[in-house]
């Protein structure tokens, strides 16, 4: 039987070619006038999954 994919996980993670897991920068939503130029630059780009978690996202998108 088949694994379901966890749409939460499915909105918030993506698996790249090689395998790497990337996710959105968090807190970049609202009140970022007070943050400096280089944090509001540094959260535009997305961020590598390094922690423990990978395998548990990975089984969680069915992967």
């Amino acid at each position: 039987m088949k694994i379901k994919t966890k749409r939460a996980v499915a909105k918030r993670f993506k698996i790249t070619k090689k395998g790497k897991i990337i996710a959105r920068t968090a807190n970049q939503d609202h009140f970022n006038s007070k943050e400096s130029g280089n944090k509001t630059r540094a959260k535009r780009s997305d961020k590598q999954i390094t922690s423990g978690m990978k395998k548990s996202i990975r089984i969680q998108l069915g992967k």
